[in-house]
């Protein structure tokens, strides 16, 4: 389940925005804003802290603290219950809508009486809002737009969200005895961006302890099947999670049936049959006689189809069986094989932790090396200057000094850098050449026509001193499309000019998403898995990065931070050197 940091986190957020629907101080909300976020990434558990100990968590004040104490100990807060009270639950909803907002989801409240999703949609159709002060044509289509991804994204919840209620649940179902084998499956085995339910599978000889245990979780809310092999639970936050105990000796052939996809399922049933056999999540049986032939694991499930072991997030059908049949299955890059992490931020800027912090949170992840990457002045909230930058640049090569000693952990000196809308970028070259390396992101003007968004990308990409594009299309999963650019063109351009594009491992952002990297792995791109961590907990998004670049394909000679730090040295050198190829298929 989400620690208490992440639900206090939620809460606070949606009373600063509470505040903002009611007209209230906007001082105030951005506070209870920054609280939100100084919770969502401090390391201890609020549940386990004091007030005292609260209080010295940075944003966090006393009438914040005594809120959330409140929370821990009641589930529920009083201020934030009497603002839900005076505002409509559908405008509340409509405040979740993407490009709309809390201040415009109350104006049409106010003035159109518009309370609910549906309202606002036939509104936009009847053009009711375009004579709104604010409002016009292409305020009415970005909403429609928002409404529906608002509405596409359904009941998923984030790729960390059902990480952590799976987490736990395969934790406690392996205490209970009789418990042989017990793990996730499904879209979150995977490792889809996005989750609609969690499944979960048992091995053992008798169910009835497992779906007993199972309904007995403290964030059971509802049971809403039960049965002796299947059962569905609902939990407190509205997830659902199907628990299925199967035979021990059906593990393999349960796993590999209830991973999915269901298009890569259907493949392997067909390569079944042309082998004259049968293949359900049983197991493996001859056609001809019912005879069983192998179920135990995956791998003698796969190899008895003339297959290697097929990794969980390459199974799309998107030619992993061919591939298998011919011996040119990739390996893709994994947990284990990344060296460092290349954009990270620390308090100077918009993150929670410390320089120094951040640097030991990395060097105990035993990565050989780390980068720092706090904003450059272009976003002017983050008040950067020169000297800000320079500063932190001699406290960098002091703990590189230090961490190469006893850790052996070299730390980077780099930022990012905001792409203007014209494409420049925040320093000039000669004050760039200092950082070890720079990303660049799009951070603002997300509007703009698809020539000049495609333009902003390919003439940051060839700024001799950008080595990555950070978080490229700008997504916000279910909340903010993507930027309407030329991606290939972006892409040739990348290849051409040897700068990498990120894999940014943040969960509400994974972007790029699998699809445009098998895209840009074609034209030749190199990427970098980054945990845009702004946190020591965010750290641990990598694993989300790096299940995403799994989905595109990516290997380890794709991703440079899986290469030793004289290799990446000099890909960020930019010097005219060697640029891969461009891929074929």
């Amino acid at each position: 389940m989400a620690r208490a940091n992440d639900e206090v986190e939620a809460l606070l957020r949606e009373y600063a925005d509470l505040i903002r629907i009611t007209g209230g101080d906007a001082f105030k909300a951005r506070a209870y804003e920054k609280a939100a976020r100084a919770i969502g990434g401090h390391h201890e558990d609020v549940f386990r802290l004091d007030q005292k100990a609260l209080l010295k968590i940075p944003g966090v004040g006393r009438s914040v603290a005594d809120k959330i104490a409140e929370y821990l100990g009641t589930g529920a807060v009083s201020a934030v219950e009497e603002l839900r009270a005076g505002i409509p639950a559908g405008v509340r909803e409509m405040t979740a809508i993407p490009t709309l907002g809390p201040k415009r989801a109350m104006t049409l409240y106010k003035e159109l009486h518009i309370a609910s999703v549906r309202e606002l949609a036939d509104a936009i159709e009847q053009e009711r809002l375009r004579d709104l002060p604010g409002f016009g044509p292409r305020t009415e289509e970005n909403i429609l737009h928002g409404i529906g991804l608002m509405l596409s994204s359904g009941g998923r919840v984030p790729l960390n969200v059902a990480t952590g209620v799976a987490e736990e649940v395969v934790a406690a179902l392996s205490e209970v005895t009789g418990c042989r084998r017990c793990a996730w499956a499904g879209s979150l085995r995977r490792m889809r961006e996005t989750i609609g339910d969690v499944d979960v599978l048992v091995a053992a000889d008798r169910s009835a302890p497992f779906m007993a245990a199972f309904t007995r979780l403290p964030y059971a809310a509802e049971t809403i099947a039960r049965g002796e092999k299947k059962t569905s639970i609902r939990t407190t936050k509205g997830l659902q999670v199907d628990l299925r105990v199967v035979p021990p000796d059906s593990w393999g052939a349960a796993l590999q049936y209830f991973t999915g996809s269901k298009a890569h399922n259907i493949r392997t049933r067909e390569l079944a049959v042309r082998h004259g056999l049968k293949l359900s999540e049983y197991g493996l049986f001859d056609a001809a006689t019912g005879e069983l032939i192998v179920s135990r694991t995956e791998e003698e499930v796969y190899a008895r189809l003339g297959l290697p072991w097929i990794p969980p997030t390459l199974r799309e059908d998107r030619g992993e069986i061919q591939e298998g049949l011919e011996g040119e299955l990739p390996e893709p890059v994994a947990d284990r094989d990344i060296r460092g992490d290349l954009h990270t931020h620390t308090d100077l800027t918009d993150g929670l932790a410390g320089l120094e912090e951040m640097v030991e949170a990395a060097a105990r992840r035993g990565y050989a090396y780390y980068a720092v990457t706090d904003h450059a002045p272009g976003l002017s909230m983050q008040r950067m200057t020169d000297e800000k930058i320079l500063a932190q640049r001699e406290r960098v090569r002091a703990l590189d000094r230090a961490q190469g000693a006893h850790r052996g952990m070299r730390v980077l000196h780099g930022t990012e850098l905001d792409i203007g809308p014209d494409g420049g970028l925040d320093w000039p070259d000669d004050f760039l050449a200092g950082f070890d390396l720079c990303v660049a992101s799009i951070h603002s003007h997300f509007h703009q026509g698809r020539a000049a968004l495609t333009r902003r990308l390919v003439r940051a990409a060839e700024n001799p001193h950008v080595n990555i594009i950070g978080h490229p299309t700008t997504r916000m999963l279910g909340r903010r499309p993507a930027v309407d650019a030329d991606f290939d063109e972006v892409f040739a351009a990348c290849a051409r000019t040897g700068t990498a594009l990120e894999v940014n491992a943040q969960p509400d952002r994974l972007d790029l998403g699998d699809e445009l990297i098998l895209r840009a792995r074609r034209h030749g791109v190199r990427f970098a898995v980054d945990s845009d961590a702004h946190s020591t907990p965010h750290l641990d998004f990598m694993r989300y990065g790096v299940g995403t670049a799994q989905r595109g394909r990516l290997t380890k000679d794709d991703v440079i931070n899986t290469w030793p730090l004289t290799r990446l040295r000099r890909f960020l050198r930019k010097d005219g050197g060697t640029h891969p190829c461009p891929r074929s298929g």
